[in-house]
């Protein structure tokens, strides 16, 4: 195998799949990525078993070939290289040779015979959504994702296709997100993504436009197909990403969405993030949304002290008191986009609903946050 690549653009790809390696210490090749030269290519893979990923980068390939090395390693040394232009070359063992202009690194990798493959998926069902609406989404919700190990369920974002729309919710029993958005399929499913394959499609890179979402009962794979025009960050084709999904059945999350009358309130939603931040700064387990006509008063008291935060708001209405913690009022506020949302409320028995509506008057955004008794 022997071809030459510009180094930011190699450093991009491993730093894309780098963070899918294995730590199994029983399967070495696991902390390893794939590499495999051919047609003016450097294609790049790694797995963990439960999610893999795959990319290709545009190189100048004069010897096909493939071979296996530590992606940690091969990530700091093209990293620290002075050269842009990146030389590989390797012979019948499985050692590397990377070098540029006076720096020669021979890393000794592993047979790419010995890598797993990533698996395929058959019968399955799929759909193609634009690439910053599903990150978006994603993020909107995926704050509310269970880190308890019991509730395996409950540690992912589960998503939804149903009725021409997709619905993505995560909740963690104390507070539930759900959003949802129109989409262009005729198919219906459900499954749950787990919280480390969320955390990788988050972070896939802003070089195209549409992702096609694949899935069967056990296993998704989310394709972004890269613009041909895209220059910037060298890759080609589409980037690849396949993950087991969560088994069981989520939970009937509309049973936890309030169906009383509430009282509502219309909040900027920086101001309100701005609030109850400064107010959390002497109380990080409670603040209290006290609302009148017009107005709420954010407070927080501990045994530092006391805050109070006023703020305007479009409210016509009973006065209520409410608290609750504030990382789950702020967590909300800082993942939507939008500039105003309905804040509803009752007493401090009951749950707080942050909604956004759309302009087809749906509910495009909803989070239901469980209260703080108000002393």
């Amino acid at each position: 195998m022997k071809f030459k690549i510009n180094r930011d653009h190699f450093s991009s790809g491993i730093q894309l799949v780098m963070s899918v390696v294995g730590t199994r210490k029983t399967m070495p090749i696991l902390h390893n990525v794939l590499i495999e030269a051919k047609d003016n290519l450097v294609w790049l893979t790694t797995t963990n078993l439960d999610l893999g990923a795959k990319c290709s980068i545009r190189a100048d390939v004069t010897e096909e070939g493939t071979i296996t090395l530590p992606v940690k390693e091969l990530g700091r040394i093209i990293r620290e290289l002075a050269d842009m232009e990146v030389s590989v070359e390797t012979a019948d063992t499985p050692k590397a040779t990377i070098s540029t202009r006076g720096s020669i690194f021979n890393v000794i990798g592993m047979d790419s015979k010995e890598f797993p493959p990533l698996p395929e998926l058959e019968e399955k069902k799929e759909f193609v959504f634009d690439r910053n609406e599903l990150v978006t989404m994603l993020k909107s919700v995926s704050y509310a994702q269970s880190v308890n190990e019991e509730r395996y369920m409950l540690k992912g974002v589960f998503f939804q296709l149903a009725e021409e729309k997709l619905a993505l919710v995560a909740t963690d029993g104390r507070r539930l997100a759900v959003t949802k958005n129109k989409i262009d399929t005729k198919d219906e499913g459900e499954f749950i993504l787990p919280s480390l394959s969320v955390n990788e499609i988050e972070k896939l890179p802003d070089v195209g436009k549409q992702v096609k979402v694949s899935f069967t009962d056990r296993q998704v794979s989310f394709e972004l197909s890269v613009e041909e025009t895209e220059e910037k960050l060298g890759f080609q084709n589409s980037i690849y990403l396949v993950s087991k999904v969560v088994e069981g059945k989520y939970p009937n999350y509309k049973q936890v969405i309030p169906k009383d009358d509430f009282n509502a309130a219309t909040v900027e939603r920086e101001l309100m993030q701005e609030c109850v931040h400064r107010a959390a700064l002497v109380s990080d387990e409670k603040v209290t949304l006290r609302i009148k006509s017009g107005t709420m008063e954010i407070t927080g008291l501990s045994t530092l002290g006391d805050a109070c935060e006023s703020m305007s708001i479009v409210y016509e209405g009973d006065d209520a008191a409410v608290s609750f913690n504030p990382r789950f009022i702020l967590d909300p506020l800082r993942s939507i986009p939008q500039d105003k949302l309905i804040l509803e409320f009752r007493d401090d028995m009951s749950p707080g609903v942050f909604k956004v509506i759309n302009q087809e008057e749906d509910v495009s955004f909803l989070c239901v946050v469980m209260p703080i008794r108000t002393d």
